[in-house]
């Protein structure tokens, strides 16, 4: 199974990236995924379902640890080629 993980962290600080945006960005592009896109305003990345879950419990937890007050993240099944799974 493929997933795709989505997420921000909160408070938002729109002149220097904070340190939980900045452990949760170093999180997924270390992690063992495919397709890491990371922007300001919002992270992708997509990777089999151990990988994907691992990567995530850890997000949770540096990123919680890194001062973060709100963690959004959303988590779909998606096709081998990359679609959403109906």
């Amino acid at each position: 199974m493929r997933l795709r993980v989505e997420f921000t962290t909160e408070p938002f600080d729109l002149d220097e990236a904070p340190a939980h945006a900045v452990v949760a960005r170093e999180v997924i592009q270390t992690a063992e995924l495919d397709a890491v896109d990371v922007g300001p305003f919002g992270n992708t990345a997509e990777g089999g379902a151990d990988a994907v879950l691992t990567a995530v419990d850890e997000l949770l937890r540096k990123a919680l640890d890194a001062g973060a007050t709100r963690v959004s993240l959303q988590v779909n099944v998606i096709g081998e080629g990359g679609e959403d799974e109906k």
